[in-house]
């Protein structure tokens, strides 16, 4: 052989051996979709099986006739995983095969106006849903260089609320309160008054009646406002499993239009059901007990879940997602564990109390243990001109009043102090499905700071404040697009509405 052949020969086989290792450098193993495992266990929302060595957690699993799991516990002998549809006709040593695919959910503007479940599957008789893009479950939360101070008020259109505990656009609020105290209504509410402010609304039931969940859907069609809402539901008779994913699905739904740069509010009712399903998932896949038997890491599906919500930088959308986490009391217990936990995680909560409730003080807002941390800094100015002392003076005249049961004698000065306070207390109460706009807010809550109300008998408040309303709408326009545009009231301002509001009194007191 030649020299030059030799050169030849080695280098054909330099290059090959060059060729051969670039292929195995790039070699990617095949997911085999067709990985079959046999159930050895089923019942209470749970399977186990085996057979699925390369399964990957939260991998979503099929079950015969289409049924769904998520796999959730990856133990060495076998896989425990988390049923998502309802057991009836499973039973042990039926197949199960992976999909290849994270348990993920639908997103985009083709959910609006529907009622679905966790997995995207319609609800409402409207056929199905065409969306064809799908965002995992569980995401991670924006990262703290990602997000943007929270400094734009969402309005709920309660009084109480908007004055005493603002909420922001990315902030975290729990309402909690024992059982039908007005949890629900509040937060049905807040959905009523986004209409036409460019907001979407996610209600996320989580455990609820069906009934109950119908009504609420029933309210939301006649009000206009499935328009920009999607409702997701697990009600109580569904798999624990579902109930479980379903609060991180909804996240997922709102987080698609906050990339956008638009805002949203998620509704959470309620996350005492969310950790009573994950508690008994958890028994069942035979996780250590902790704190009234629930898991370990109870503390962190719940923060997890709420530290999505947040307001992002331009850079990366701009949008906001503001949640309203609901939790149910016992007793008025606020110290129990789960409540305790999510007081924790949020920047605020509102307590509903029955004590309230039971007088017909509606809606029933504890402002004594009721605290917003972050909405303060977003309220409206013409909020912090007029309502800037109201919230202590009230928790003192709260206070004031409780004393005064045990006295038969007071001074001038404070019974005319608890005389202000019931007016007050009066003109916070407000019905359901009846938002009112911020400068009708700023009008009666400035009458009655200001003692315009202090000769109005109790009984005639009501009448009072629904005739200046209107008189401010009609009379005011200029003053009402300045409190609309974020500006401070001037002191013309501030005296064009007193001249009003005393106006308004003196005519319906003369009659």
């Amino acid at each position: 052989m030649t020299d030059t052949n030799y050169l030849s020969w080695q280098s054909l086989l330099n290059e090959s051996i060059t060729l051969s290792q670039q292929t195995l450098d790039n070699y990617q193993p095949q997911l085999n979709i067709e990985e079959v495992g046999t159930v050895t266990y089923l019942g209470g929302g749970i399977a186990r099986a085996t057979g699925l060595p390369s399964v990957r957690a939260e991998e979503l699993v099929r079950f015969p006739d289409g049924r769904l799991g998520m796999a959730y516990n990856l133990d060495r002998d076998e896989v425990g995983i988390i049923l998502l549809d309802d057991s009836e006709g499973l039973k042990a040593g039926c197949e199960v095969l992976r999909t290849g695919r994270v348990l993920d959910a639908p997103v985009g503007e083709e959910l609006l106006g529907r009622i679905i479940d966790a997995t995207g599957r319609p609800l409402d008789n409207k056929g199905a849903i065409s969306t064809v893009k799908r965002l995992p479950v569980e995401r991670e939360a924006p990262g703290i260089m990602q997000r943007a101070p929270v400094t734009v008020p969402l309005q709920t259109g309660i009084k109480v609320i908007d004055a005493l505990i603002p909420i922001g656009k990315g902030q975290r609020e729990l309402i909690l309160g024992d059982r039908a105290t007005g949890k629900t209504a509040i937060a049905l509410d807040t959905i009523i008054n986004q209409k036409g402010k460019d907001v979407i609304c996610i209600y996320c039931a989580i455990g609820q009646r069906s009934s109950a969940v119908a009504k609420l859907i029933a309210e939301l069609r006649q009000r206009k406002a499935m328009e920009y809402c999607i409702v997701v539901v697990a009600g109580g008779e569904t798999a624990p499993g579902l109930q479980y994913i379903t609060p991180y699905a909804a996240t997922t739904m709102a987080e698609y239009f906050m990339a956008q740069g638009k805002d949203v509010l998620i509704v959470y009712d309620d996350l005492i059901q969310h950790a009573r399903a994950y508690r008994e998932l958890s028994l069942l896949l035979r996780r250590p007990p902790g704190r009234e038997a629930f898991p370990g890491d109870i503390f962190y599906i719940h923060s997890r879940l709420l530290e999505r919500a947040t307001h992002l930088r331009p850079e990366y959308g701009g949008g906001s997602l503001t949640a309203l986490p609901i939790v149910e009391t016992e007793a008025q217990n606020i110290s129990a564990y789960i409540p305790t936990n999510l007081v924790s995680i949020t920047d605020g909560q509102i307590y509903l109390t029955p004590n309230l409730f039971h007088k017909g003080i509606l809606p029933a807002v504890d402002v004594g243990k009721s605290v917003s941390r972050v909405g303060g800094k977003t309220q409206l100015p013409a909020y912090r001109n007029v309502a800037g002392d109201l919230r202590l003076s009230y928790s003192q005249f709260e206070e004031l009043e409780a004393f005064s049961r045990f006295s038969t004698r007071l001074d001038e000065a404070t019974q005319k102090s608890i005389e202000r306070g019931q007016r007050v207390r009066e003109v916070l109460k407000q019905s359901q499905y009846q938002p009112i706009s911020v400068a009708e807010q700023i009008a009666v809550l400035l009458a009655v700071t200001q003692g315009v109300f202090d000769s109005v008998p109790i009984d005639k408040i009501g009448l009072i404040e629904t005739t200046l309303r209107q008189a401010v709408r009609e009379q005011l326009l200029d003053v009402c697009q300045r409190i609309k545009l974020g500006k401070k009231l001037s002191k013309s301002n501030r005296q064009a509405l007193l001249d009003l509001a005393g106006e308004v009194v003196r005519n319906l007191i003369q009659i």
